[in-house]
């Protein structure tokens, strides 16, 4: 089975390196990186090359003109997961709020799921005990409330971005179509897969806050993610399950 772990970065010169080195000493047989760089000022996209060079079979870098989002880093570097014969395709941030040490636990549950996701907010799961109150209560109310509400959303941790997926759901998904590109893409593509009836599973997972670096989740972000899920349930309400 390949798994393709797809990393999106800017602004991880001080992460890569050691996120690199703790994917490439997972247990898995047939393993393989691709880091979406949008031309990191610190060196990111250098370092990623260097990394490539070092496993030219197992790793890809791909280098975006600049800053051009989330959502689209992700689409462009699933399209080329697949391209490359992936059976499994793992999303998550280079950061460490998603530990690699989850990947083989999430790859070997889609013997039975479709999807797998790492979730804060499952039994068994949570977040940096750093939070503020206010950042804790606003990710549980866009999760718990306001997503599920509108969205009618199943899964606890709609906003999660570490996920595996089986080839076929990412198969299924017209990227072309997904419009948001901030972190409620996320929210886009889980709704999209329970639309069209993809079986889910969340599994634990602890989300730390991220060891070097700032966070990228800035005002215009947040803004994004309250307007574009209206947009959402509008552009996908003819959408139906595969049969």
């Amino acid at each position: 089975m390949k798994v393709i772990i797809v990393i999106p970065t800017y602004n991880e010169a001080n992460n890569l390196p050691a996120m690199a080195e703790a994917i490439f000493g997972l247990p898995l047989d047939d393993l393989h990186l691709i880091i979406v760089d949008d031309n990191s000022p610190d060196g990111t996209g250098k370092i990623a090359d260097d990394l490539a060079a070092a496993h030219p079979e197992h790793m890809t870098v791909m280098h975006r003109a600049g800053k051009l989002g989330l959502g689209t880093a992700y689409a462009s570097g699933f399209q080329v997961a697949l391209a490359q014969g992936a059976d499994v395709v793992v999303q998550m941030d280079a950061d460490f709020s998603h530990s690699p040490e989850y990947i083989p636990q999430m790859v070997a549950n889609l013997q039975n799921y479709d999807v797998v996701i790492g979730s804060r907010y499952v039994e068994g799961g949570g977040t940096d005990e750093r939070w503020s109150w206010w950042r804790y209560l606003l990710s549980w109310w866009a999760n718990q409330v306001y997503t599920r509400l509108i969205l009618g959303v199943k899964v606890q941790d709609a906003t999660a971005g570490f996920k595996a997926f089986r080839r076929r759901v990412l198969e299924a998904i017209d990227f072309t179509q997904v419009v948001s590109n901030g972190y409620v893409f996320q929210v886009e593509v889980a709704y999209l897969c329970q639309k069209l009836g993809f079986n889910m599973q969340e599994i634990p997972i602890y989300f730390e806050d991220r060891r070097i670096g700032r966070s990228k989740m800035d005002v215009p972000v947040k803004i994004e993610a309250v307007w574009r899920v209206w947009q959402i349930r509008w552009r996908y309400r003819g959408v139906r399950r595969l049969q």
